[in-house]
């Protein structure tokens, strides 16, 4: 990881620059220049990672050049280099932001450990700002509670366990919300500020996963450079979210089984167990049963992690609550991208019960965020929808209905073309029978055949 790391020393002294480089190089891209105004120009170019930074140098100063560096360039770490060993001047250096302040009469293996500790904070620095990210986005997306008798009944169990300790295992096909269900069992736990690990088991490299969820000390294995804690460690006192457990490596499966039943773990290449106390929260779309008669899941570990069992049921189940999961994308993504859209036709909504939805809840999501994305229209309609969600309304319907079928067809095409004139005259309705060529008695006949006079009253509104 640390070959990646880019060094630029800045310094005036040429034989400063070739010892300090003779040092670095075996283990870091290296560039030199002789003046903060050359680095400046370089940092425009190249990715630099540390700046070893002279604090005298011939125009701008080391200072004027470690101030504009932390302005603009926030994580990359400057160490200070001077001739002399000045307390005030070390003060001074690391008021302004740098990392540390050296001499240069440095200790050679002092000045390697110095630019790996500062690389190992800016690791931590870009670890945090990912993280903060990440808890950003997560705020925004909490559990989706429609209407349906399902998800009403999922919520009313919900209340009822998640303050105890036992595990839940919930069940369902991808794109369904569990780890969003997941999230709020820790958040009705009463621990909400407690950490919530989430790890998707699906999504790690099958040589990681023992290292991931139990941590290794360092040497243990070849790339094991320091310690690491494993995700049941920091997930103490709060929750583990293990997402795709159906697809846990069948030798880790009795390393979880211990971690459950005796509250302990050993890291890789440990010596010693370690106490781990947290709320396990797991979740599969795979058949575990079918799993454990085919002896790809431990039979044990399934009824140890199936205590309190909820399965998500599948969109196409749930059909009550696409009005209102609709509305509350539509709500969000034209937040997100400054959209003029306020809402969706009921017709459109009504093709849109009619569809599959094999990717359940997330097909949906992302659906009406490409809507909302190339939309410049106050309304989404019919004509906004992709031909496959038209056409699963042809695809489920019985033979004997092809001619009420068509008749809808004609009628949608009709509605969203009289829809797309009234945008074009201001939804002014004389306007538009002037531009379609239409006696006014027959534009507002067909307005009124077609449900578009609430639909024209409300956007004019």
């Amino acid at each position: 990881m640390s070959a990646a790391k880019t060094i630029l020393i800045c310094d005036d002294d040429q034989g400063m620059r070739d010892t300090l480089s003779a040092i670095l190089k075996r283990d870091y891209k290296v560039l030199t220049v002789s003046s903060g105004e050359a680095a400046l120009v370089l940092l425009r170019e190249e990715d630099i990672d540390l700046i070893l930074l002279d604090v005298r140098l011939p125009g701008i100063t080391g200072f004027d050049v470690l101030r504009i560096v932390k302005e603009n360039y926030g994580l990359v770490e400057c160490i200070m280099i001077s001739a002399i060993s000045d307390v005030e001047t070390a003060v001074q250096a690391m008021k302004h932001g740098a990392y540390h302040y050296i001499t240069k009469e440095f200790d050679y293996d002092e000045l390697r450990s110095l630019v790996r500790n500062a690389f190992e904070r800016q690791d931590l620095n870009r670890q945090v700002i990912t993280l903060s990210a990440q808890v950003a986005e997560q705020s925004e997306r909490e559990f989706l509670i429609g209407p349906s008798r399902q998800i009403r009944d999922i919520v009313d169990l919900v209340q009822k366990v998640a303050k105890l300790s036992a595990t839940v295992l919930i069940l369902g096909e991808s794109g369904t919300g569990k780890e969003l269900l997941a999230r709020l069992l820790h958040r009705e736990s009463g621990k909400r500020d407690a950490p919530f690990i989430a790890v998707n088991l699906s999504a790690v490299p099958h040589e990681l996963v023992e290292s991931t969820l139990f941590g290794h000390e360092r040497g243990s294995f070849t790339g094991a450079h320091k310690q690491q804690l494993g995700k049941f460690e920091l997930a103490s006192g709060g929750t583990l979210f293990l997402d795709e457990i159906g697809d846990l490596r069948f030798d880790l499966q009795a390393k979880l089984l211990r971690a459950i039943q005796e509250g302990e773990i050993e890291r890789i290449g440990g010596s010693k167990p370690i106490r781990t106390d947290f709320r396990l929260i797991v979740a599969t779309n795979v058949d575990l049963e079918k799993a454990v008669k085919e002896s790809r899941f431990r039979e044990d570990l399934y009824y140890r992690i199936n205590v309190i069992p909820i399965r998500m049921p599948p969109l196409r189940d749930r059909l009550d609550d696409i009005p209102e999961l609709t509305r509350l994308f539509l709500d969000r993504y034209r937040t997100k991208f400054r959209k003029p859209v306020r809402g969706i036709s009921a017709s459109a909504l009504k093709i849109l019960s009619t569809y599959w939805w094999p990717g359940n809840i997330r097909e949906l999501e992302n659906l009406i965020e490409r809507l909302v994305a190339v939309s410049d229209k106050e309304f989404i309609t019919d004509e906004d929808l992709p031909l496959e969600y038209h056409f699963a309304k042809l695809d489920s319907a019985p033979p004997t209905q092809g001619e009420t079928l068509f008749q809808e067809a004609c009628d949608t095409f009709e509605r969203n073309f009289i829809l797309r004139a009234l945008e074009k005259s201001d939804w002014n309705i004389t306007a538009t029978a002037k531009y379609l060529g239409l006696p006014l008695s027959t534009l507002k006949h067909k307005m009124s055949r077609l449900d578009l006079r609430d639909i024209a009253r409300k956007l004019r509104g």
